[in-house]
């Protein structure tokens, strides 16, 4: 498992590729919770998202022979986006795999990058068994989206930040997908600051680490349409790393329903200002939802804001948005 040691050195290997992001208070939040919000702004990486960090952490490992040969993930979208910028930056080939279910416009912010795109299947299995043939019969080396010690380390710099800006956070509130980004802040967070609280927040349909830890177990979930498709995908039956993390470190998982998801959106928009997908708006929903209450001075991860332009003007004008066979609305 990465330690806080491995974490401070991914923090000097992504500079130069990651930018240190704002950490901003939110008034509104604020008030809300009658405690101090503040929000990591995570959407003013290069890309728009967190992902950077743990795709130039890992890009930085890959030996001579194994950047000769290319690199390849499956993904959601963001971490597809972030492995061809890094991948880019160091010219190296990029094949990026991704389902049905991700919106174009994450489809045409990777192929802009430079890399190589392949839609395949209904799923991240489906897209996950295409780079897996690659790296057999191209000898690409796979970047996973969570699953992998360099990329956890690579996201675990977000809570070095986080805790040199404030060291007295109560709290930190994490969007929990397959569990990287927080398991790398978890590590960091609870090496330097014990008694820290890490929150998973995530969507109601297909919340896949929620259910397996709910087992006990990596267990598949039914992948289906969500405000908050950053957030989708399994977390692989034979998980390595983050689910044993998110196990041991995460102390809650609040889990939100589509219309929870469109409200933090719209309050981001509309009172703070910002432009976000619906995985990055999970912390301000739960809190809106009044399923997230804040015990001192807590942190809300603002994971990215890419996000299709038209569903976002909706969703700021008030108006419902189609999601899959649902209408969805505030």
């Amino acid at each position: 498992m990465p330690d806080l040691a491995e974490i401070q050195r991914a923090a000097q290997a992504v500079a130069g590729t990651a930018e240190r992001t704002p950490y901003v208070i939110s008034p509104s939040l604020t008030a809300l919770a009658g405690r101090e919000i503040g929000l990591k702004l995570e959407i003013r990486q290069p890309i728009g998202a967190f992902k950077i960090r743990g795709a130039a952490n890992a890009v930085s490992r890959l030996s001579p022979e194994q950047a000769s040969r290319g690199v390849g993930c499956c993904s959601t979208g963001n971490h597809g986006r972030a492995l061809a910028y890094a991948a880019a930056k160091r010219g190296i080939r990029a094949i990026v795999c991704l389902s049905s279910l991700v919106p174009q416009n994450k489809v045409r912010a990777i192929e802009e990058l430079g890399a190589e795109v392949r839609r395949m299947g209904k799923s991240q299995d489906d897209a996950q068994a295409e780079i897996d043939r690659l790296v057999i019969s191209d000898g690409i080396t796979d970047i996973p989206p969570f699953d992998h010690p360099d990329i956890i380390a690579g996201q675990g710099t977000i809570a070095l930040e986080l805790l040199e800006d404030r060291p007295d956070l109560d709290a930190i509130v994490v969007p929990l997908s397959g569990g990287g980004l927080i398991s790398g802040i978890a590590i960091a967070a609870k090496a330097m600051k014990p008694a820290i609280k890490i929150i998973g927040v995530s969507m109601e349909r297909g919340a896949a680490m929620q259910a397996s830890l709910a087992a006990g177990h990596p267990v598949e979930v039914t992948e289906l349409p969500t405000l908050a498709d950053s957030l989708g995908g399994g977390i692989g039956l034979h998980n390595r790393w983050t689910f044993d993390i998110c196990r041991r470190l995460v102390d809650e998982v609040i889990l939100l329903n589509e219309a929870e998801i469109y409200r933090g959106m719209r309050h981001l928009a509309t009172e703070e200002g910002l432009m976000v997908e619906g995985a990055a708006a999970v912390g301000p929903a739960a809190l809106l939802a009044g399923k997230l209450k804040a015990p001192g001075p807590m942190a809300m991860i603002i994971s990215g804001q890419n996000i299709d332009q038209q569903q976002f003007e909706l969703i700021a004008a008030g108006k419902p948005v189609q999601i899959g066979d649902m209408m969805v609305e505030g």
